[in-house]
C-alpha cells in the first residue's frame, strides 16, 4: 500500500481547498439561517409547554409548604395571645385586690380558690389558707367586688367555704339606699340571682339600689356589698316583698380573693345565748 507524500508544492493546493470548504459551509448556513430560527423558536415554545405545568407544580408545593408554616405560627400566635390576656386579665385583678386592701379597714387574709363545685345545691369552694393563716369557721371571703361567701371548716392549710349559690347559705343584709334590712339567700334554682326577704312592702325599692351586709346577727361585718336590685315581687298575704338582685361577685370567674378575719362580739353572743335559755 503507498502513501502519498506531502510535498511543499502541494499546500496551496490544500489551502485553497479548505477556503473553499469554509466559504461553502458558510454559505450553506445563511442559506438555511431562517429554517435554524424556526426550528429555535419551536424548540422553545415546547420547553415553554413543558415547563409551565412543571412550574405550577413547584408554585403548589411551595404554597402547601408556606400554608403549613402559618397555619403552626397561627396556632403559636393564638397560644401566646391567650396566655397574654389571661395574664392581662390576673394583673388588672391583683391590681383592684392591692388598692381593695390598701383602702380597706378591715382585716383580709389574701386567698387562692384552689377548687370550685357549682354544680348542684350544696355548692362549695376551698381555699388555700386555714387554721395556721388565722382562718376560722363563720369568716365571710370576699373578693374587692363583693361577698363570695362564708367558711364552714377548717384545716391547718385550707378551709372550705359554701358560696351565696348553696341552698344553706343566709345573710343579714340591708337596702343601702332605705337602711331596711332583710335575710338575703338562695333559691336553689336560678343561679343568676340571689333573693332578699322580709323587706317591708311600705319600703320602696328601685332597680339598681345596692344589698350590702347589715352586721346584725353578729356574724359578718356590716357594709360588704352583696348585688344590686333587679325587680321585686309583692307577697300575697304578707306585709313583706321579695327582692331579687343580682350578685356583684361571678363566682365562675372568682380566682382569688380574701377572707375577713372578723370576731363576733363575745358579749353580744352571751347575751343572745342568755336570751334563748330563757324561753327553753
Amino acid at each position: 500500500m503507498r502513501f502519498r507524500v506531502f510535498k511543499v508544492e502541494h499546500a496551496a493546493d490544500y489551502i485553497v481547498t479548505a477556503l473553499l470548504l469554509v466559504s461553502a459551509l458558510v454559505i450553506a448556513v445563511n442559506r438555511h439561517q431562517g429554517g435554524i430560527n424556526t426550528l429555535r423558536q419551536t424548540s422553545v415554545a415546547f420547553i415553554s409547554l413543558l415547563e409551565e405545568p412543571l412550574s405550577n407544580i413547584r408554585v403548589y408545593r411551595q404554597a402547601l409548604s408556606t400554608n403549613r408554616y402559618l397555619q403552626r405560627q397561627n396556632i403559636l400566635l393564638q397560644d401566646e395571645l391567650s396566655r397574654l390576656r389571661t395574664i392581662e386579665q390576673e394583673n388588672k385583678e391583683l391590681r383592684k385586690m392591692l388598692a381593695f386592701r390598701e383602702s380597706s379597714e378591715l382585716d383580709l387574709q389574701p386567698v387562692t380558690f384552689v377548687s370550685k363545685q357549682l354544680t348542684g345545691l350544696n355548692n362549695t369552694f376551698t381555699i388555700d389558707a386555714g387554721s395556721d393563716q388565722g382562718v376560722n369557721v363563720g369568716m365571710p371571703a370576699i373578693t374587692s367586688d363583693g361577698l363570695v361567701g362564708k367558711v364552714v371548716l377548717t384545716g391547718n392549710s385550707y378551709s372550705q367555704v359554701i358560696p351565696y349559690y348553696n341552698n344553706l347559705f343566709r345573710v343579714s343584709a340591708r337596702v343601702q339606699e332605705t337602711r331596711s334590712t332583710g335575710i338575703v339567700s338562695w333559691s336553689g334554682q336560678n343561679m343568676s340571682e340571689l333573693i332578699m326577704d322580709f323587706v317591708p312592702k311600705t319600703v320602696k325599692i328601685d332597680s339598681g339600689f345596692v344589698i350590702e351586709t347589715s352586721g346584725f346577727g353578729n356574724e359578718f361585718p356590716e357594709g360588704i356589698p352583696i348585688g344590686s336590685v333587679l325587680r321585686t315581687e309583692q307577697e300575697e298575704g304578707k306585709d313583706t316583698q321579695r327582692i331579687f338582685l343580682a350578685p356583684f361577685t361571678s363566682l365562675s370567674d372568682v380566682a382569688e380573693g380574701f377572707v375577713v378575719k372578723f370576731t363576733p362580739d363575745s358579749s353580744i353572743q352571751n347575751l343572745n345565748q342568755g336570751y334563748n335559755e330563757l324561753f327553753r
